[in-house]
């Protein structure tokens, strides 16, 4: 068996402790209410804001909330447990994204209804002028695109700051295309 220790050692594993390198902020995230967020991790994010008294909307050092987290890898149950507990849904990241944004963009319909429900605006626009509708559209998120446009048809005229409107992100031909474009 090869070693991974020094010559003559019997260590055949790695560092006992992978983390020996991150940053503090790295620490802090993982220890934090957005590591438990993107992990789907209800029962850690419960104990972080019942017990320790988390704020559910604060940001990391990047402008992301847990619910930014939450949203964009479908954990439903963490999105209603945080949305519960006051998490704001049209917080914005640094680039102006909010959870719908998140969501739409990795087509994740049932948590972008919960966050409608919820008030989250479905005409906020990033940094780049794009809507939750660009992002599902980008995605060729069908399902999405209805549910958004059910909630704000007017987002079928929205541009971004390219002159973008959703029709013209949709990848190769298709008939979301011409959802979008009527």
């Amino acid at each position: 068996m090869a070693s991974s220790g020094p010559p003559g050692s019997c260590c055949a594993h790695g560092p006992a402790v992978p983390g020996v390198h991150q940053t503090a902020a790295e620490m802090d995230f993982e220890r934090g209410v957005w590591s438990a967020a993107l992990d789907g991790d209800l029962g850690r994010v419960r104990k972080l804001l019942v017990e320790k008294r988390v704020d559910p909307s604060q940001p990391d050092l990047a402008g992301y909330t847990a619910l930014h987290y939450a949203s964009r890898n479908g954990h439903g149950a963490v999105c209603q447990f945080l949305l519960q507990s006051g998490a704001r849904c049209n917080a914005q990241t640094h680039g102006g994204a909010t959870a719908l944004h998140r969501a739409s963009f990795c087509g994740h319909v049932d948590v972008a209804r919960l966050l409608l429900a919820h008030g989250a605006d479905p005409g906020i626009a990033d940094d780049d002028g794009m809507t939750s509708l660009h992002k599902a559209a980008e995605g060729g998120h069908r399902e999405l695109c209805e549910l958004l446009l059910q909630h704000s048809p007017v987002l079928k005229g929205v541009r971004d700051r390219r002159a973008r409107r959703a029709c013209d992100l949709v990848p190769g031909s298709s008939t979301l295309r011409d959802l979008l474009e009527t």
